[in-house]
């Protein structure tokens, strides 16, 4: 008897690790480093913001191009709302909103067996309608329960709980709400990994209340957008990394939305988006997004890139400059951080 009681009692324990039922790509970190079924991995990513408004055709060319790129995981909103195109997931009282949220369920299933994660993105503030996104903080903790209870099978996503919480408008998500949201999503999905994201660099209290108070998985700084950029990324990851060895917790810097051309007088070219990767990994970064959007200036914002996927899918509106990122970007050896190598 005894030994039968041991032997379920592992069979639970191998259960365990494996993750939920059906999940094939378990996300993770570990120091400062992201892992993907329990092995240190790079997260080299792409804006694919508007994805539950493409079509199925548009989706799998897309995801094939993808893989040509190495790209490994997509950053998806769940409430996006642009170009008279609502495809938002949760409504903005935080409820579902179908048949959007079947569509961000599929999408990441779909990931789940192609070995991609995938980032999903909450924000505050005003849609396209003038009406406000989760406005209160019942209604942001009703999108948090709302989209974990239908993730939850799957171990291939992590929750942005507030795209840049630090800007002064309606987007402003206080630390003290971004505890409580982290709070609920733990006890929901313990093993769930969630972030909050920052406009601009995070200084230094900041980066403890991140740490410390509100208790992120990994920091994901919005760097700023200007020419000089890409020259710093290497020195900022390094400074981030002392910084957080000095608190005595280590996370993983994810680069989740660097800069993108159309979006303002500064166009950066290939060399500029390979310089800003280079630095990003030497650094010891953990992960990196290849953002795009739409075209500011232009007659309806066109190419609108990952903003609007109703009409094109995203690489059919990627430019040439764009593209010729890419190829570059697909040489370069991309070897995530090793914590024995995280400054002291």
């Amino acid at each position: 008897m005894h030994c039968a009681r041991a032997a379920i009692a592992y069979l639970v324990a191998l259960a365990a690790l494996a993750g939920p039922a059906g999940a094939a790509t378990r996300l993770g970190a570990r120091g400062p480093a992201f892992t993907i079924n329990g092995k240190p991995t790079f997260l080299l990513g792409i804006s694919y913001y508007a994805a539950l408004g493409a079509k199925p055709e548009a989706v799998t060319a897309d995801l094939r191009q993808m893989k040509r790129y190495r790209i490994n995981w997509m950053r998806v909103w769940a409430n996006w709302d642009g170009f008279g195109n609502n495809v938002s997931a949760v409504a903005n009282d935080g409820s579902p909103r179908e048949p959007y949220l079947q569509r961000l369920t599929d999408l990441v299933a779909r990931c789940d067996r192609l070995g991609m994660v995938v980032d999903v993105t909450l924000t505050r503030g005003k849609g396209a309608d003038g009406r406000p996104r989760l406005p209160t903080l019942q209604e942001h903790r009703r999108a948090v329960k709302t989209l974990i209870a239908a993730l939850k099978p799957h171990r291939n996503w992590y929750l942005d709980l507030s795209n840049e919480r630090n800007v002064g408008d309606d987007r402003f998500t206080s630390m003290e709400d971004l505890r409580d949201l982290r709070e609920l999503a733990r006890r929901l999905d313990p093993a769930l990994l969630v972030t909050a994201s920052q406009g601009g660099d995070i200084g230094e209290d900041e980066l403890k209340q991140y740490l410390l108070a509100v208790g992120v998985d990994f920091i994901a700084p919005h760097r700023p957008r200007d020419p000089g950029s890409p020259a710093q990324t290497e020195r900022k990851t390094r400074e981030y990394l002392v910084q957080m060895a000095a608190l005595g917790r280590v996370v993983p810097v994810h680069y989740q939305e660097p800069f993108r051309r159309g979006y303002g007088d500064w166009q950066p070219t290939a060399r500029d988006y390979v310089a800003d990767l280079r630095g990003a990994v030497a650094g010891g970064a953990a992960g990196w997004c290849f953002h795009n959007g739409d075209q500011r200036g232009t007659e309806g914002g066109r190419p609108r890139r990952s903003f609007d996927l109703t009409e094109q899918p995203l690489f059919a509106q990627l430019d040439k400059e764009e593209l010729a990122a890419l190829d570059a970007i697909r040489q370069l050896p991309l070897l995530p951080p090793q914590p024995s190598s995280t400054p002291r």
